[in-house]
């Protein structure tokens, strides 16, 4: 396993310092999905829920949350996101709502944190606006998907780690 990089040679808890590093393209994606109750996904799918656009009003909370990460994430980096990618894909088969969302940057570190928000938060946003009608929805499987660029190279859930 390699060393920590956010941890100083006394065990405290630090920001990695980049300013070495030259910019580069960086891009991440990241999954998750919410279950629920066929009756709350069809209330969705008919645009019925009483605050408004389920799947608008987490899409644009997603953007924002990733624009928002290093406010978040303590050590995390500021970035200049370029590009937040967004989609909520309604599923019978949970049922429920998948999220798949997309970061791309041209910085010295990469954009996985902000993949990992935007996902958790349209998620958390779809439990927040159909609460009202089923408690019980289940945030499950949030995880990277894959990233590439930067210095340890691309990497893909699913194949081994390198070294």
């Amino acid at each position: 396993m390699s060393k920590l990089t956010h941890v100083d040679e006394t065990g405290r808890a630090r920001m990695v310092d980049v300013g070495g590093k030259p910019p580069s393209e960086r891009i991440a994606s990241a999954t998750g999905a919410i279950s629920m109750s066929a009756a709350t996904l069809d209330a969705i799918r008919a645009n019925a829920i009483g605050k408004g656009d389920v799947l608008a009003v987490a899409r644009v909370a997603a953007i924002m949350a990733a624009k928002k990460t290093a406010d978040l994430i303590p050590l995390c980096h500021p970035i200049a996101l370029a590009d937040v990618d967004v989609e909520l894909v309604l599923d019978d088969s949970l049922p429920g709502i998948r999220v798949q969302s997309r970061a791309r940057a041209i910085d010295r570190t990469g954009v996985e944190m902000e993949a990992l928000t935007a996902a958790a938060v349209a998620l958390l946003t779809v439990y927040d606006m159909a609460k009202a009608l089923d408690r019980g929805m289940t945030i499950t499987g949030i995880a990277l998907v894959e990233k590439t660029g930067g210095a340890s190279g691309d990497w893909k859930r699913g194949e081994p780690e390198r070294a």
